[in-house]
Formats: C-alpha cells, sequence, structure tokens
C-alpha cells in the first residue's frame, strides 16, 4: 500500500462528512460552488501531510475556516483541521500546530460572536468553544506523546542493534583468540613430533641408500605420510590463523605438488572475479584435497587443474593419468566425503570418479547467482 494512500483516504471521507453536515445543517447557510472548492482544496492537501505536514496544516486551516466562516454549520469543519494539527505536531512541527489550533479557535469563536445573540446563545457558543478547545489540546498531547513513543522505539531498536552487533563482535573475537590458541598448541606439539618423524624417516632414507639398500617400502612410506602430515597440518594452521585461502593461491598448491614429485598445469577460463568468501575457499579446497590424492595415489602421473568463471557458475576441476582405472572403483575416503559435504552445502555438485583412458577426474560446480 502507498504511503499517502491513508491520508488521501482521510481527506475524502472528511471532506464529504463536512459537506454533508453542512448540507443538512438548519442553521448552515447555502452551499455554493466556492464552498465545494474550499473542501476538495482541503481534501488535496490533506493527501499529501505525511510529505508536506506545515504546507498541509496551512491550507487546511484556512479552507475549513474559509468554509465555516461562509457556510456557519456546526463543528464537522474543525475535524480536518485537528487530524492536520495532529500530523504536523507527530512530524515535529509542534509550535506550528499550536499556532493553527489558536488561529482556527479564534475565527471560529469570532464568527459565533458576530452572530446575533438570539440565533445563538451565549451559553451554547462557550459550550462549542470548550469543546473543541479540548479537542485540539487533546490533538497536540496525543500527537506529542506519539511521538515521543516513537522516538522511544526506535532507540530501544537501536540498542537491540547495537547489542547484537557487540554481542557478535565479541563472539568473534573470542572464536578468533580461540584459533589463535589451538594453532599456537599445534605448532607448538603436533608440528614438532612430525617434523621429528620426517626427519628421522628422512635421515634412516639416506644412510639405507647411502650403503647400496633399497630403503624399506615401510621406511618410504613413513616418510611420505610425514611430509603429507606436514602439508595439511601448515594448511589447517593458516586456517586458523585466518590467512586468507582462496583460488588466487592455486599456483602455489601446484608448486607444492611440483616439489612432491608430481608435475601440475594450470589453466584459468573466464574473467576471474570476486567470489563469495565460502566458495572462494571450497574451490581452493577442492584442489588441494585432489593434489594431496594424486600425489598419494595416482603413482607416476601428471595432473592438470582448470578454473572456469561462468556468469553464473564456478567450475573448478582436477584431472591426473595416473594408475587409476573404471576396472577398478574408488572407494570414497574422509577426503572424498569432506570434499563432497563442502561442495553440497554450498549448493554446487561434485563428480569425482576414474576417467575413460585411465587416471582420475575431479570436478566441482558452484552457482554464483544467490541459489547456494
Amino acid at each position: 500500500m502507498r504511503p499517502d494512500l491513508p491520508y488521501t483516504i482521510a481527506g475524502v471521507v472528511l471532506g464529504a462528512f463536512v459537506l454533508g453536515e453542512a448540507a443538512f445543517a438548519p442553521e448552515a447557510a447555502p452551499i455554493g460552488a466556492i464552498d465545494v472548492a474550499l473542501v476538495v482544496v482541503m481534501a488535496a492537501a490533506a493527501a499529501v501531510g505525511r510529505r508536506y505536514p506545515l504546507v498541509a496544516l496551512s491550507v487546511v486551516t484556512a479552507a475549513m475556516l474559509a468554509f465555516y466562516l461562509r457556510v456557519h454549520g456546526g463543528v464537522p469543519p474543525a475535524f480536518p483541521v485537528m487530524g492536520a494539527v495532529y500530523v504536523a505536531a507527530w512530524r515535529g512541527n509542534r509550535a506550528a500546530a499550536a499556532l493553527a489550533s489558536v488561529v482556527f479557535l479564534v475565527g471560529f469563536l469570532g464568527r459565533d460572536i458576530s452572530v446575533a445573540p438570539s440565533d445563538r446563545p451565549a451559553q451554547q457558543i462557550v459550550e462549542r468553544t470548550s469543546l473543541l478547545l479540548g479537542w485540539f489540546v487533546a490533538a497536540n498531547i496525543a500527537a506529542l506523546v506519539a511521538r515521543q513513543r516513537r522516538a522511544y522505539l526506535e532507540q530501544v531498536e537501536q540498542r537491540a542493534v547495537e547489542a547484537e552487533r557487540t554481542r557478535d563482535e565479541t563472539a568473534l573475537r573470542r572464536a578468533g583468540e580461540e584459533r589463535l590458541r589451538i594453532a599456537r598448541d599445534l605448532h607448538d606439539s603436533l608440528t614438532h613430533n612430525i617434523s621429528l618423524i620426517k626427519v628421522q624417516a628422512g635421515i634412516a632414507v639416506h644412510l639405507a641408500r647411502k650403503r647400496d639398500d633399497e630403503p624399506s617400502a615401510a621406511l618410504l612410506a613413513i616418510q611420505e605420510a610425514s611430509s603429507a602430515a606436514m602439508r595439511e597440518l601448515r594448511a589447517t594452521l593458516d586456517v586458523l590463523r585466518g590467512d586468507c585461502v582462496g583460488l588466487a593461491r592455486v599456483d602455489e598448491l601446484a608448486e607444492r605438488t611440483l616439489a612432491a614429485g608430481v608435475p601440475v598445469t594450470v589453466t584459468v577460463t573466464g574473467e576471474p572475479r570476486d567470489l563469495p568468501v565460502e566458495v572462494d575457499q571450497a574451490g581452493y579446497r577442492v584442489v588441494q584435497e585432489a593434489l594431496t590424492n594424486v600425489a598419494r595415489h595416482a603413482g607416476p602421473a601428471t595432473a592438470q587443474v582448470q578454473v572456469e568463471y561462468a556468469s553464473a557458475r564456478l567450475t573448478v576441476s582436477v584431472t591426473d593419468d595416473g594408475v587409476a582405472s573404471t576396472a577398478h572403483p574408488v572407494t570414497a575416503g574422509v577426503g572424498l566425503r569432506g570434499m563432497r559435504e563442502r561442495v553440497v552445502g554450498l549448493g554446487g555438485t561434485l563428480h569425482a570418479a576414474p576417467r575413460a583412458g585411465g587416471g582420475f577426474a575431479v570436478e566441482a560446480r558452484f552457482p554464483l547467482d544467490g541459489a547456494a
């Protein structure tokens, strides 16, 4: 509903009421075209009272006072004026509302006094004037109370918003402090122990090869697992410390995977754009997990990473030419399940399966049109 519609309806209803009362009041003068025009002007002014309260107050007061002076009916011409007074005072124009009330009452009383006493007894004049005075005072007071109540409610709402924002900031700060504490504990304990395992395994492999002995498969597995664990732990520490991870750092993943013995090529199609943080991080994690799986399970292989930016979709894919084949289905491990949950949680889809020509393919599609 349009905000001005209630004011327009009120103006029309009050205008019809004023004209109807004047037409049937025995003491009223005949209604002419000028009188009808004054009522129409009043209704038009009332219709814009929300946007222009002072203009409406002035026009309504003048029109209804002129109408009463000409027709000299009952008190209905005061009702549109009281409405305009209320709106003006409610909008903060208290002095103008009080002045309009006084002007209309003085004109109303002056016209009553000018009538012959035989036509209008003094007692009736006092009663009508006192009644109108009480109504105008009530209109001004009611507007003041309504304005103060609105200000109070706005203040309460503002305090609630501020309290909510403060609670959110406090929660974020505490969560950040907790993440930093966990990161420090992991760095001081787990990182140190894994580093020792990695160093000891590397020394054992080096000594075995120095003696022209082939290191055992278990020893090589320990060395590889400790290196992978260190990479995963560093990535976890980056997240806990709040370091930004996203598709802009895919090249770093490719370099680390290359250092592990797997050549990686990265291809970006489309125009790179700012992505939602959750989508950007999820795309990065898909590439990270897929390249980790290539390094662990694909054997001697190369990998290709493709990032495709479209207007309503982001596609991230990682393929390799390793030992995986369609003849031996892959059982989804924790990494693939976590990857799928991350993608599906953002409204996307994930396809992870061996390729027809050999190797493995992972493709994640994220909607960018608000579907997530």
